[in-house]
């Protein structure tokens, strides 16, 4: 069985391609003892994790915790047996589909101080559920799908550097100007939208689509129910409320109502959107996002990225809630996004963001400072009106 995962491990190491890497793989500190990489299914994390292996193979092998031989057989002792032939660093997939994976960590940690983990898990994973202590000793990131930025050098290979949001705000005149000497992004802007969000759109993407929606499905039918107790009647109502909301978001919550509609109880509602919210399947929009509770009800139902629109709708989704969703998307991967009480988004507790066609005016937020309109079918900006694809360059 060893020697079945050993050949397992460098066929995947050999089929990866290293051509495109993500943003993250320049992000993470690799020399950290325990790493976890969070993400929602199809973000991309097995190939950034077999990016790393094949970059760096020595005394290295992958594992996939989903494997049928992790049924049985305990983690922590397969890598006893292959630390004593030599291996050191263990590039560890899909660790929410081991039930061990916390105490293991925990010993190997403990145990073998020259032993370095790289792991993968859902994005839904809280540490603190396992081994309370895991937390301190693990450095945790998170991988979101493809940035507007990203897609376009993943489908064109032209590499553009991301800018941060200061930056932005500050240059963004100037930095539109560059971004369109290399390449129109309005012409590409609509295919992101529909289909550039995860990576394996690139695979076959005439039923992008239909392999979306099976991702969401096994999101919750098996991703979820590895890190939260679910029974079938939790996860049929998860289902039947994600229908109920992809018609009517961007949404001000009323949750009895969606209680009622779903012949559930109101926690149970909430406890729902949290898991949704926490799977990247919806973004729940906060008053505040510190110290804040699932039971608290969010001021805003978003769809998670702008490709969920075209899975449950045979129209065009609404143009206004597309645009709402990209900003959203986009901009929570490094920024703390709130409810604003003038325009949509107040984002680092300083800016406010209207969000709106090329023709939005300034009467939401004027008077309000460091106020900006987020403008569709824009190519270049002005003064505070920056176009919208631009924020799809942060990361």
């Amino acid at each position: 069985m060893k020697s079945r995962l050993l050949n397992i491990s460098e066929k995947q190491k050999s089929q990866v391609q290293t051509k495109f890497v993500r943003y993250l793989y320049n992000e993470i500190d690799w020399e950290q003892s325990l790493i976890l990489i969070k993400g929602a299914r199809g973000a991309g994390k097995t190939t950034l994790l077999l990016q790393r292996f094949k970059k760096h193979p020595e005394n290295a092998v992958y594992l996939s915790l989903d494997d049928f031989y992790f049924e049985s057989d305990r983690l922590l002792l397969l890598i006893e047996k292959l630390y004593d032939v030599g291996y050191t660093t263990f590039y560890l997939d899909e660790v929410h589909q081991y039930q061990h994976w916390s105490k293991d960590f925990k010993n190997i940690y403990d145990n073998f101080p020259d032993i370095k983990i790289v792991a993968t898990g859902s994005s839904a994973l809280q540490i603190d559920k396992g081994v309370a202590d895991l937390s301190r000793r693990m450095t945790i990131y998170k991988l979101f799908g493809l940035s507007f930025r990203e897609f376009i050098e993943f489908e064109h290979g032209i590499s553009i550097p991301s800018i941060s949001l200061k930056a932005l705000l500050e240059k963004h005149e100037e930095y539109s100007i560059e971004v369109n000497d290399l390449i129109n992004p309005l012409s590409h802007f609509e295919n992101y939208l529909k289909y550039g969000y995860y990576p394996f759109y690139k695979t076959d993407r005439k039923f992008y689509h239909q392999k979306l929606q099976q991702t969401i499905q096994l999101t919750i039918d098996i991703d979820l129910p590895s890190v939260e107790n679910l029974n079938f009647s939790t996860i049929r109502g998860m289902k039947n409320l994600l229908f109920i909301l992809s018609q009517i978001v961007p949404y001000t919550p009323n949750i009895q109502a969606l209680a009622d509609k779903m012949g559930s109880q109101r926690n149970l509602v909430l406890k729902a959107l949290d898991l949704m919210d926490r799977s990247n399947i919806l973004s729940l929009l906060r008053s505040e996002n510190k110290g804040v509770s699932y039971l608290q009800k969010p001021e805003k139902i978003y769809l998670g990225n702008p490709n969920l629109f075209y899975l449950f709708n045979d129209t065009p989704p609404n143009r206004g809630s597309l645009r709402e969703t990209f900003f959203f998307n986009q901009l929570k991967v490094k920024h703390d996004i709130t409810a604003s009480k003038f325009g949509d988004f107040l984002v680092d507790q300083n800016f406010v963001f209207e969000v709106g066609g090329a023709t939005k005016a300034n009467r939401q937020i004027t008077g309000i400072p460091m106020a900006y309109i987020a403008a569709d079918d824009l190519k270049f900006g002005n003064q505070n009106k920056i176009p919208l694809w631009l924020f799809g360059f942060l990361y």
